[in-house]
């Protein structure tokens, strides 16, 4: 093992940034080694056991047995588009995977030239001083150099599911690379949590160095699994693979047992075969899934799951918390009150009366603050000087922070927290408690954070114990205000035209929840449910209270769970945001799990479903438009597929059935599955959001992606098509029509049809017929046409094709019955539209 390189003389400064680039390329970057992936050949050879490209080679051997070289070699050619288009769209989701990769990427606190910044973990060096804290999951190996109450989740490397507390490295005391485990250590190991405390620690070792490295965990290395509905739809393509062979098998033997030739039913059979053969099922659910995931996260929105884009457009709930979501996030002590002096608007002067209590609030702040409020503190009373002798964080049944400094032979100890917290720890009379409580109440109905201080001296080794016994001294109030954000208001009436109805879970007081609320145009008609109430309440009378309640107050992260069971138990599909440790069982229990990406810790993060990338509530609901505009455009893709397989796998069919000339050949289908693969996977993915997204309530949450309905209506809109363009065959059969003749007026009216209902099936009535949007979908029309026109048009293809061009005046029919039999439906939608709309 090498050791890293000698830090410089003042460690907690942190490296530069030019050393730590020296470093970088020295030691290589804080990463293991990517999982490899399949890359063309991997994609080549599973392309090559796919049913379709093994009828294609079977279909191509065939024709050139029998001397057909033209045929054989179209077919060769579509088989190796065919391998193309897969290629293409698998890098096309690699591609967006990629982004969100980058986005999703782990970053870290260090401290370089001598200030704190983010930086991607990948690129933390052995000498980086990082900052840790609650929540977060260690990037590297690393020792301890200074911290307080720091206590880790060591499991994933020892299978010891109790944290073990850390202490500091001695003065004089190696740094080694002892094995995980123990407690009252000063090592910390890459990939455990830091369940409470926060600490300053210098990094040892990075990548493959490190233990988790060395013994080969890591995320990357679990495959992900299918989601319900791609297992659901393998099962469909491999019964209905089962079937196109069946069928593949009995046209065969009718061709070779009534017509006496084994060759022609032989291709008959591998035409239907491929008909039948929806292969673009799973490739349209790979690039709506990956390209999906792609847009939600350009609205700041990371999609850590696919399934729950599936999810989000049943969302009847969403619950919020108040801080950093609803509002900025800038918390700033916007003033103070001390008894007997009243109130002090900040920023400004603080009077002399005032300044005891900025001290004492100053002292028990964080020294290298993370909690906002801390933060706030420190910008009007300074950083502190000096380490506190002992820090007693907040606990559930004390809502308060304490911390302890030398002063002296004594320690001076200083506690700031919720009010009732300190009031409590001050063992004030009941009627100087209900005083200050007004008081509190006061400032809180104006949508101020109101916490309390107070302050203690007491012998040195008192300040060590558990502060409930230290007789405490009330200092005063301090008043802090969070603006909401600007955009809370509209987006909060836009979730609920969508018939979302937002609930704000906050822990904070339930005056300043009800302010915030009324502002942000959350419905506070039924008041607000306190924490301490959640706790008395049993399962079914929570269940009522939630139906009608949409503001939370003083809740305790543990007590969201219990909210989230209610609110499904009533029937409802909830989203639910989160940022700490103690949210992640709420984030697994709601439909729809969102994290914070910016302040949230790492195990909500590993916990949820979604990650606010922005942490701003603008960014859920525009996920929410976006989940309902994939999922909408998935559903129609998928419609549409089975629409266009009816009429391609009936015209192989049916004609045999009734005695005639075969409509199609196996070049001819392949042609049409080469037109039907970039409409549905790029046309329709394309689509705007729909008008009305947003003004029409939630689907209910069992309705599937793609069900009976759908499925009825893929095949009732295939079923016109079919009876269409095999009318028009039958026709010019009947009317003296060679069958080259009619074929290619069949095959001209089926490309008509299918062009035509990509365009009524993808369209939302009322937009304009050339919107820009749609350039992509005419640039395909314009390709397909004049593919038609060169098969028609030119000799050698058309004998390859076994076609001959139609009258002109029967080719404008039968593209005109293609047309509207394809088209149908989109005029069906547009007339229903517009009485909505004029009623609008």
């Amino acid at each position: 093992m090498t050791l890293p390189e000698p830090d410089p003389p003042n460690p907690t400064l942190g490296l530069t940034s030019a050393e730590a680039l020296r470093r970088l390329h020295a030691h290589g970057p804080n990463a293991l080694p990517e999982p490899s992936r399949e890359g063309v050949p991997g994609l080549l050879l599973a392309t090559l056991r796919e049913p379709m490209f093994l009828l294609l080679v079977v279909a191509a051997l065939l024709y050139l047995l029998l001397g057909d070289l033209g045929e054989g070699l179209f077919l060769a050619l579509g088989a190796a588009v065919s391998v193309g288009l897969v290629v293409f769209q698998q890098a096309r989701s690699e591609r967006a995977l990629a982004a969100l990769r980058q986005m999703a990427e782990p970053t870290a606190r260090v401290l370089r030239d001598g200030a704190e910044r983010r930086v991607r973990s990948h690129d933390l060096v052995p000498g980086d001083v990082v900052l840790v804290g609650e929540g977060e999951r260690l990037p590297a190996d690393s020792t301890l150099l200074a911290g307080d109450a720091l206590t880790v989740d060591e499991s994933a490397l020892t299978g010891e599911s109790v944290p073990v507390a850390k202490r500091l490295l001695g003065p004089e005391e190696a740094e080694a690379d002892p094995e995980p485990g123990g407690d009252a250590t000063p090592w910390l190991y890459s990939g455990t949590l830091v369940t409470r405390g926060q600490g300053v620690a210098r990094v040892l070792r990075t990548g493959t160095g490190t233990r988790l490295g060395r013994i080969g965990l890591s995320l990357a290395t679990i495959a992900p699994e299918p989601t319900r509905l791609q297992r659901t739809t393998a099962r469909l393509i491999g019964w209905l693979g089962l079937l196109a062979f069946g069928f593949c098998g009995i046209v065969v033997l009718a061709y070779g047992a009534l017509r006496g030739d084994w060759i022609e039913g032989a291709l008959a059979g591998i035409t239907l075969a491929i008909a039948l053969l929806p292969e673009e099922f799973p490739m349209v659910l790979a690039i709506f899934l990956a390209l999906g995931a792609w847009r939600l996260a350009r609205q700041k929105v990371l999609a850590r799951r696919s399934a729950v884009i599936e999810a989000l457009g049943a969302a009847t709930r969403l619950c919020v918390d108040k801080t950093g979501t609803l509002t900025e996030n800038r918390m700033r002590l916007a003033g103070l009150w001390r008894e007997g002096h009243g109130d002090v608007a900040l920023p400004g002067p603080v009077p002399d009366a005032a300044l005891s209590l900025l001290r004492h609030a100053a002292l028990a702040s964080a020294p290298r603050p993370v909690d906002p409020m801390d933060r706030a503190v420190r910008e009007v009373a300074g950083d502190a000087e000096g380490t506190p002798l002992a820090t007693h964080p907040l606990r559930p049944d004390r809502l308060a922070f304490v911390q302890a400094w030398n002063d002296g032979d004594d320690a001076l100890v200083a506690a700031k927290g919720a009010p009732e917290a300190v009031l409590a720890l001050c063992r004030l009379d009941p009627d100087c408690a209900d005083a200050l409580g007004a008081e509190v109440a006061r400032l809180a109905a104006r949508g101020l954070r109101v916490l309390a201080v107070a302050s203690a001296r007491v012998p040195a080794p008192e300040a060590t114990q558990d502060p409930s016994g230290i007789p405490f001294a009330f200092e005063g109030l301090l008043a802090f205000e969070d603006p909401l954000r600007a955009d809370v208001p509209e987006a909060v009436a836009l979730a609920r035209r969508a018939g979302i109805e937002v609930a704000m879970i906050t822990g904070d007081y339930p005056a300043t929840a009800l302010a915030i609320a009324r502002a942000a145009g959350i419905d506070t008609s039924a008041g607000v449910l306190t924490g301490a109430e959640v706790a008395r309440l049993g399962p079914e009378a929570l269940r009522d209270r939630v139906r009608t309640l949409r503001v939370y107050a003083r809740i305790m992260p543990e007590q969201k769970l219990a909210l989230v069971e209610a609110m499904k138990a009533d029937g409802e599909v909830v989203a639910m945001t989160g940022d700490g440790v103690n949210d992640a069982p709420a984030l697994e229990a709601a439909h729809i799990g969102i994290a914070m990406g910016q302040r949230g810790t790492d195990v909500a993060r590993e916990a949820a479903d979604l990650v606010l990338l922005d942490d701003r509530f603008a960014s859920i609901v525009g996920g929410v438009r976006l989940g309902r505009r994939i999922f909408a455009n998935l559903r129609k893709a998928l419609t549409y597929v089975v629409a266009i397989h009816v009429p391609i796998a009936g015209l192989a069919l049916v004609p045999i059935l009734l005695g005639l000339p075969p409509v199609f050949f196996p070049m001819h289908v392949v042609l049409l599955e080469l037109v039907i693969d970039p409409v549905c996977s790029v046309v329709f993915e394309a689509e705007p959001s729909e008008r009305n997204a947003m003004e029409r309530p939630p689907r209910p949450a069992r309705e599937p992606l793609f069900g009976p309905r759908q499925l009825l209506l893929g095949v009732l809109q295939g079923a016109v098509i079919l009876a269409a363009v095999l009318a028009i065959y039958v026709l010019a059969l009947d009317s003296g029509l060679a069958g080259p003749v009619a074929r290619g007026l069949a095959f001209s009216a089926l490309v008509a049809a299918n062009l035509a209902l990509a365009f009524a099936e993808s369209a939302e009535p009322g937009t304009r017929f050339f919107d820009p949007h749609r350039l992509l979908f005419f640039a395909i029309a314009a390709g397909a046409a004049a593919i038609v026109a060169l098969i028609l048009l030119v000799p050698p293809l058309a004998a390859i094709f076994e076609v001959t061009r139609p009258p002109l005046p029967a080719l404008a029919v039968g593209v005109a019955v293609g047309v509207l039999s394809g088209g149908w439906w989109g005029l069906l939608r547009l007339a229903r539209a517009r009485p909505r709309r004029a009623a609008a």
